[in-house]
């Protein structure tokens, strides 16, 4: 997604998030954006997620550090970002503590209770890396065999992977608090698979000699903000 169509779907999305954060009881002086502190977009993501966020330096950037400033030049704000566990994030937007979780985030019913999303701005791909040895050939071999997989807690591969149906069940996964974490712990024997989305999929496997993703994708789903 380049820079422009980032710029573009932000526009779109700050349209929406207007209307969310408008209320005059706890606005700041002449602004109509009722945001958690004034004058600014508070947006809590997980910088473990490359390429939509992560750390260079001292600074956090990424396809969702994108549109997230973009979102805040469009509202006049000034984007603050809060690297969070990614398990805290929908709880902290729900309190009021964060104005928007922007951390490839997937849509689901059960988060649909607790926050409203915007826009879907983003179609994620759940991928599985096994090491390049590995008799996991396919999903099916995954699912149908005795194996145990690396998810990131809290993560919609946490989801669907510990649901007995479509997924392993809950006896054989193993919670990381990041996507590294879990990587680190297949390439130390420590689970035979990991799922995750397929963009930091490819990072970490360009990073980790051994490693692979398997062809065929594990499902599809569609990333959009947490308000």
């Amino acid at each position: 997604m380049k820079t422009i169509a980032r710029k573009i779907m932000a526009m779109v999305i700050a349209a929406s998030f207007c209307f969310g954060l408008a209320s005059c009881s706890k606005a700041s002086k002449g602004s109509k954006l009722n945001t958690v502190a004034a004058g600014k977009l508070t947006m809590a993501t997980n910088a473990q997620f490359k390429p939509y966020e992560y750390h260079e330096g001292d600074k956090i950037i990424g396809i969702d550090a994108e549109i997230a400033k973009a979102i805040a030049d469009k509202l006049g704000l000034e984007l603050v970002i809060e690297d969070v566990p990614f398990d805290s994030i929908i709880a902290g937007v729900q309190a009021g503590k964060y104005d928007i979780g922007c951390a490839g985030m997937t849509v689901t019913e059960d988060r649909l209770k607790s926050v409203n999303f915007s826009t879907s701005y983003a179609t994620g791909i759940q991928s599985i890396i096994v090491k390049e040895d590995s008799p996991i050939k396919t999903v099916d071999d995954l699912l149908k065999g005795n194996y145990k997989v690396g998810v990131q807690s809290g993560n919609t591969d946490d989801i669907y992977m510990s649901d007995t149906d479509g997924g392993v069940g809950e006896d054989r996964i193993d919670r990381y608090n990041n996507g590294n974490d879990a990587v680190v712990a297949l390439s130390s024997g420590k689970v035979d698979a990991v799922c995750i989305d397929n963009e930091p999929a490819k990072s970490y496997v360009a990073a980790n000699q051994g490693l692979k993703i398997l062809e065929s994708p594990y499902t599809e789903e569609k990333y959009a903000i947490a308000v």
